[in-house]
C-alpha cells in the first residue's frame, strides 16, 4: 500500500524560514508609514507566494479569517505546490500591523508547521491564556487559580518573593481587574500595546526578557501560535475559550468543537511535534527588525524544532 510522504521537519524548516523572511522583507518598506491594511496584505502577498513553493499539500488551519473576510491566506486554504506531506499550517503574516505602521517595537511575522491534524482549529474568539517557561513542575500554575495564586506558586517554584515576578499583560481595558489583581501581590507588570505571541513568547527565556509569566484574554488564533513557538522552546501554557455570544459559539462548532468550558494545555493545542519560524520586522525585546540598507536588506529569524529543541537565530541578507 502507498504511504504517505512523512512530515521531515529538518528538510522543511529552512524553508518555512524563507516563508516569515520574505513576509518581513515585503512589509518592510511600510513601516512608520500609517497603513496597516497595506503592510499586512504585502506580508500576506509573500507569504503565500513563498508557500507555495514548497513540496508541501498544506491547509491554513490558523489564518487571516474565514474566506468571507480573508481573500489571502484564509482558514482552510490550501497552499504549497501539491507535492509532499500533508501539513496543518498556523500564521500571522504580521503580527502587529498597528506596530509596523506606527513603528513601534515587537512586530514580528510569524508561521508554524505540523503534520495534518496536529494543530487545534481555534476559531476566531478571545481565548484566556496563562503561560510560564521552562523548567518548573507541571502545573505549577493553572488557569483554575486566581491570578494571585498563580503568582504565589511561580514565586514558591522560583524560590524568590512575589515582588520578583514579572507578569506580561496585554494593555486593554478588559484587564484592568486583572491588572489590580496582581498589583496586590506586589508583582510587576510589563504591558504589551499589540501581539500577544511574542508576549508569551517571553516567558520561554526569562533570563533575556525579565518576563515570568503571561496572563490575560486575547485572540485564540494567536493562542494555538505561541502554543506552537513554546513547543520548541520549552514552557507551559493554558488557554480555555471564551464567548460573548451565539455567533461565536456557532464558530467554535463549525471548528469541530463541542466542549466549550475545556482547559486547553499546550499539548492539546499543539499534538505533535512542530516547526515554527518568526522574523522581526520592527525592534523588539525577541528579535531586531529588518535593517533597511540603500540596496539590501537584513533579517533576523528565530528558526526552532520542537522534535531536537533546537533554537536558531539566523541572519539574511538579500539585495533589493
Amino acid at each position: 500500500m502507498h504511504q504517505p510522504p512523512e512530515f521531515h521537519d529538518r528538510m522543511l524548516s529552512l524553508g518555512l524560514a524563507r516563508v516569515s523572511e520574505a513576509a518581513a522583507m515585503a512589509s518592510a518598506h511600510l513601516i512608520g508609514h500609517g497603513d496597516e491594511k497595506a503592510a499586512d496584505q504585502a506580508a500576506v502577498n509573500a507569504m503565500r507566494e513563498q508557500l507555495n513553493q514548497l513540496d508541501i499539500r498544506g491547509v491554513v488551519v490558523i489564518g487571516e479569517g474565514e474566506r468571507d473576510e480573508a481573500p489571502m491566506l484564509y482558514i482552510g486554504e490550501k497552499v504549497g505546490s501539491g507535492e509532499g506531506p500533508e501539513v496543518d499550517i498556523a500564521l500571522d503574516p504580521l503580527e502587529g500591523t498597528a506596530l509596523t505602521a506606527k513603528d513601534m517595537p515587537n512586530a514580528l511575522t510569524v508561521i508554524a508547521m505540523g503534520p495534518r491534524n496536529s494543530m487545534l482549529h481555534a476559531p476566531d474568539v478571545y481565548m484566556e491564556k496563562l503561560a510560564i517557561g521552562p523548567g518548573y513542575p507541571v502545573d505549577v500554575v493553572t488557569l483554575d487559580m486566581e491570578p494571585v495564586e498563580r503568582i504565589r506558586a511561580l514565586a514558591a517554584a522560583k524560590g524568590c518573593e512575589t515582588s520578583d515576578i514579572n507578569v506580561c499583560v496585554l494593555d486593554r481595558p478588559r484587564h484592568d481587574d486583572l491588572v489590580k489583581e496582581i498589583r496586590r501581590t506586589g508583582a510587576a507588570i510589563r504591558f504589551i500595546t499589540d501581539g500577544d505571541v511574542a508576549g508569551i513568547m517571553h516567558c520561554a527565556e526569562p533570563h533575556l526578557t525579565g518576563i515570568d509569566m503571561y496572563m490575560g484574554a486575547g485572540g485564540a488564533p494567536e493562542g494555538v501560535l505561541a502554543a506552537s513557538a513554546l513547543k520548541c522552546m520549552g514552557g507551559q501554557m493554558y488557554g480555555k475559550l471564551l464567548f460573548r455570544n451565539d455567533d461565536e459559539r456557532g464558530r467554535a462548532a463549525k471548528a469541530g468543537i463541542t466542549d466549550l468550558n475545556r482547559v486547553y494545555t499546550l499539548n492539546d493545542m499543539v499534538t505533535r511535534h512542530v516547526i515554527f519560524a518568526a522574523t522581526g520586522v520592527t525592534d523588539g525585546s525577541i528579535l531586531p527588525g529588518v535593517k533597511r540598507m540603500p540596496n539590501r536588506y537584513t533579517t533576523e529569524t528565530l528558526l526552532m524544532r520542537s522534535k531536537t529543541g533546537s533554537v536558531r537565530r539566523m541572519t539574511y541578507s538579500n539585495p533589493v
